[in-house]
């Protein structure tokens, strides 16, 4: 089964993730104030990138119950994008303002783009097993935390929507439909496949690992 293998394949990059400090501190309730307004704010950026490389699945899908699904899932991340704004801005002090002026960070943009050219370019099938490891790599780590962290701890919210069981359903639901399409594909598509999970399982190590150091462009 393509996803067993995929994760087989990226578990010492996945231990990676779920061991960075940025987690790390996350799931002790360390993590300084700044860097988790700079993570929120990259990922208002990213979400509504990723719910426009859902479309794109959905617009590539020949399936009825796979337009729904992945209709319904950038329905979703764009409802994720509103949240942050609505709570955890507020709740951190994150204004409009700042949200709007400031740019995507390095790292976000290599994954934003990535995502978006392999929907573009790439056959369905390649474009969901770019897409997985956001739903899958989020939800191994939000349940490692949750199994971790205190009460108090004041990143809980987070915490608790991404170690819960409504979005556990839906990650199970993109992994059964890209399996679903595997089992269907040739030798020279699964290959694709594991190229882009790899792919983007790196970047979710870059994503975090940039809000770690607060990076910006360099120059």
């Amino acid at each position: 089964m393509f996803s067993t293998d995929a994760w087989a394949r990226n578990t010492a990059v996945y231990e990676r993730i779920r061991t960075m400090p940025f987690n790390q501190n996350l799931a002790d309730g360390t993590l300084p104030l700044k860097l988790f307004r700079h993570y929120i704010i990259q990922d208002a950026h990213y979400l509504v990138a990723f719910a426009q490389a859902l479309a794109i699945a959905s617009a590539k899908a020949d399936h009825p119950d796979h337009v729904v699904q992945f209709a319904q899932g950038a329905a979703g991340a764009i409802a994720v994008e509103r949240e942050l704004h609505t709570g955890y801005f507020r709740t951190f002090g994150v204004t409009p303002d700042e949200v709007a002026s400031t740019p995507v960070s390095p790292a976000a943009h290599h994954y934003i783009s990535f995502l978006i050219a392999t929907g573009f370019r790439e056959p369905l099938a390649v474009h969901l097993a770019a897409l997985l490891p956001c739903f899958w790599v989020y939800r191994e780590v939000g349940r490692d935390i949750l199994g971790r962290a205190s009460i108090d701890n004041p990143y809980r919210a987070w915490i608790d929507a991404y170690g819960g069981e409504d979005f556990s359903t839906a990650v199970d639901a993109m992994i059964a439909t890209t399996d679903a399409l595997a089992a269907e594909a040739g030798a020279p598509i699964v290959a694709a496949m594991h190229a882009a999970f790899t792919r983007a399982t790196q970047l979710e190590w870059m994503f975090w690992d940039s809000a770690y150091r607060d990076a910006g462009w360099p120059v």
